[in-house]
């Protein structure tokens, strides 16, 4: 098996480095100017003998800039300033020449994509700018030619009217691109080379594509072109002379403006120096003048107008305006529910959210030749779609391996509303936003990726672990789901009809955003994370191999911390986290009816706050796995700051000693333990009423919520007791010196620089104990069959 992972490793960096290779070479051949040196069927027979692995093919006359882009990838790293000098004269065509990076994408995603109130715009808007980063990008490069990019494969004839389009402002643009010159195109953005005479064109063609296609949704591209001796060796002066080497680095790095752009001097001297100098100091460049240019700043030299004016559409106080309020309303849909009016904007991200989940019978109001100057959504593939392709492809997954539902091929549809998805939670009515995004991306790529082709081996490997990693986390935990006693007007003649109980907002890079079913949602995001590391590591597919090129590779070399220092529950049972990177999650546990905008800025501070817990405990601990922080939510008044404040303010008791009535954020082994004792709890049949009365002591200090929890707890028979103090006491509660016997139950203890503090995690499971399922309930109710719970969670 091992020698089968090697020999698939060895495949892909082979593939890699052939792929940059006939990139660099076709830039180099079609030379400075916007008309090729060559003709351009020679470029193309270069082309298609390279792909085709037979350089011996390759006409003649341009062999030469074949046997250049080779050279680049074998010279040594200089130690010296003379030694890199030397290759300016012994490579002179690698130091004159020159090759064009640009990097761009969508920006301020979040302000485009939920300024809508209702799920089928917003599920428009993310698939409109997935649609432009995955297929009508790739398709300027005629990425269809390219197995890398499957959805331009599936739709040719699309990608060729993007080309079309693009000819049209852009002449020539289209024939010096070629597949080969994309390092990447996932998550929002896209990094590719182009011929140094096209760099502006292609920045300016990526900007108006999203103008085009969205009308209002904010994009960014810069570009610059490099000498090609820059892709090995970073940011070079000219006169080479003038370049900062690594003599002057030796004798500088102890200076504090040094340290901040090469890092705090750590092992290596020259090690740390080539980290910093190469491939990657180039596109750290242009993220910097991405950033500059997305703000609106000129910066000097641009040949390129600025782009500080974003599109403003006119409104009028005397004119009917769309259902968000913001526009100007051009039509009337009358073939859909309630008969809403649309502007161009609204109505673009409506048919699309109605394409990408396979409505098609609600469509008419937008087939029409008037609409919108006949505009097309275009080619718009559901990731429910993917999900199921997915399925087909791992029958090892046992979502539809149930006698009570029907066969995958049946078509389930996707679920139209959050009422769908809310009906299929227990209790019914409550739905989970889970939004996740990677940990020491940044880190890791300053450190370890240093070539475009160590870039595009790990783009490619983190969207699919982060894709893949979902697909099992939903499988895993979810169902198909039947609908019942929901027909009303919003969801009329679905009563009955079998869904996928869960909706992909987005998955891009290694972002995600769900939103499931609320009593699973905490299994989700676990498994989503535990996924995402066990795939880059190699060990989450039988079929999927540790991707390559990707400097030491993911797993962690530095000296694993002991455990009970890290995590609260069970530190002796708590498996190492190997993996450099992980996923921390927001969790936010809220009714159906919650404004999706609200929720979404909700569950993004509980994002912020996992990941902080996470950086915390990777600077103390060097623990390296993903955290989860979540929120239960019974009401949209509940919160009237943000949960920073509520938490600090409410939760939080200072005095001696302190008390924080509260645990999260947690670690992914402490939520798996979380569960399990809420669980147990629910097991127990601890009465509910005691629940609550226990929570409400808690401000009364340490022992008398001891007491009372004592109280309580030998009220129960014995088999009960024994359940809790195992699943609770014994799991959370345990004093930090093990010469101390006490219990501490419902508290844990936090030693810190100001003393102890005290801490439970008893509200938490007060919050997750009406989405709580027993192992008699889950037998009793198979998952997608739901029973409405006789107590609401809010009741106490």
């Amino acid at each position: 098996m091992d020698s089968v992972l090697d020999e698939e490793q060895t495949d892909k960096r082979e593939d890699s480095k052939k792929q940059i290779t006939i990139a660099i070479t076709w830039c180099l051949a079609w030379g400075n100017d916007r008309e090729p040196q060559f003709p351009l069927s020679t470029l193309q027979q270069m082309v298609q003998a390279l792909r085709a692995g037979q350089p011996d093919l390759v006409p003649s006359e341009v062999r030469f800039h074949l046997e250049n882009a080779r050279q680049l990838n074998q010279l040594d790293y200089p130690r010296t300033l003379t030694d890199l000098k030397a290759y300016t004269e012994t490579h002179p065509q690698l130091w004159q020449s020159q090759i064009g990076l640009v990097y761009g994408g969508a920006t301020k995603i979040k302000q485009y994509v939920f300024e809508a109130a209702k799920l089928p715009d917003i599920r428009g808007a993310s698939a409109l700018l997935d649609r432009i980063n995955l297929v009508d990008l790739p398709a300027f490069f005629q990425a269809e030619q390219s197995s890398r990019f499957q959805q331009c494969q599936n739709e040719p004839a699309y990608c060729s009217q993007v080309r079309e389009w693009l000819d049209q402002d852009f002449a020539g643009l289209s024939q010096a691109l070629i597949p080969e010159l994309i390092i990447y195109s996932t998550g929002g953005n896209i990094l590719a080379f182009c011929p140094p005479a096209y760099v502006n064109d292609l920045a300016n063609a990526i900007e108006k594509r999203y103008t085009q296609e969205t009308l209002t949704a904010n994009s960014c591209a810069v570009g610059d072109r490099f000498r090609l001796l820059e892709l090995r060796f970073g940011r070079l002066n000219d006169p080479i002379e003038q370049t900062n080497w690594y003599e002057w680095y030796q004798q500088n790095r102890d200076r504090d403006l040094v340290k901040a752009y090469y890092g705090k001097p750590d092992g290596d001297a020259f090690e740390q120096f080539q980290s910093r100098k190469n491939f990657n100091e180039l596109v750290t460049q242009l993220a910097i003048r991405f950033n500059q240019r997305r703000a609106g700043q000129d910066i000097p030299g641009e040949e390129r107008p600025s782009r500080r004016y974003p599109p403003m559409f006119e409104t009028h106080p005397y004119l009917r305006r769309d259902e968000t309020e913001r526009r100007s309303a051009v039509q009337q849909a009358k073939q859909l529910p309630g008969e809403p009016w649309f502007s161009d904007v609204l109505a673009r991200k409506r048919i699309a959210g109605q394409k990408s989940k396979r409505d098609n019978q609600n469509t008419a109001w937008f087939d029409q030749e008037t609409w919108l100057d006949a505009w097309k959504p275009g080619t718009l593939t559901s990731w429910v779609s993917k999900f199921e392709d997915f399925l087909r492809d791992h029958p090892d997954l046992t979502y539809c391996q149930h006698p009570h539902y029907p066969d995958l091929e049946e078509k389930h549809r996707e679920a139209r509303s959050l009422r769908e998805i809310g009906n299929a939670s227990t209790p019914t009515g409550f739905v989970a936003y889970i939004y996740a995004d990677g940990n020491n991306m940044g880190g890791y790529i300053q450190k370890n990726i240093k070539t475009p082709e160590a870039y595009q081996s790990f783009s490619e490997a983190v969207s699919q672990a982060t894709e893949h990693s979902v697909y099992r986390a939903l499988a895993q935990h979810l169902s198909p789901h039947q609908l019942k006693g929901i027909d009303d007007t919003e969801t009329q003649g679905r009563d009955g009809k079998w869904i996928h109980p869960f909706e992909i907002l987005t998955i891009g890079g290694d972002d995600v955003l769900l939103i499931v079913p609320a009593h699973k949602a905490l299994a989700i995001a676990q498994t989503l994370s535990e996924q995402f590391e066990q795939i880059l590591l190699g060990d989450g597919e039988p079929d999927q191999s540790p991707s390559p090129d990707l400097g030491e590779g993911f797993r962690v070399r530095d000296e694993l911390q002991p455990q009970k220092d890290i995590h609260r529950y069970r530190p002796d049972r708590a498996p190492d986290s190997h993996c450099q990177l992980s996923m921390s999650v927001g969790v936010l546990i809220t009714a159906e009816d919650t404004p999706i905008y609200y929720a979404e800025k909700l569950v993004s501070q509980l994002l912020k706050s996992a990941k902080k817990k996470a950086k915390q405990l990777k600077k103390d601990f060097k623990y390296y796995g993903g955290t989860i922080d979540f929120l239960v939510m019974k009401s949209v008044t509940m919160l009237s700051s943000s949960i920073e404040d509520f938490r600090k303010s409410g939760l939080v008791i200072e005095g001696k000693p302190k008390l924080k009535l509260y645990g999260a954020p947690y670690t992914l082994h402490e939520i798996g333990g979380l569960l399990k004792t809420a669980k147990a709890l629910k097991e127990a049949d601890f009465p509910r009423s005691q629940l609550y009365q226990i929570r409400s002591l808690l401000e009364q200090g340490k022992h008398t919520a001891i007491l009372n929890y004592r109280y309580f707890r030998v009220r129960l028979d014995k088999e009960k007791q024994a359940l809790l103090q195992e699943e609770f006491e014994n799991a959370w509660c345990q004093p930090k010196d093990p010469n101390n016997s006490g219990n501490l139950a419902p508290w844990m203890s936090l030693l810190g620089e100001g003393g102890t503090t005290y801490e439970t995690i008893w509200r938490e499971l007060v919050d997750l104990y009406p989405f709580t399922e027993t192992g008699q309930a889950e037998q009793r109710h198979p998952p997608g069959q739901v029973e409405s719970p006789a107590t609401a969670p809010g009741e106490a």
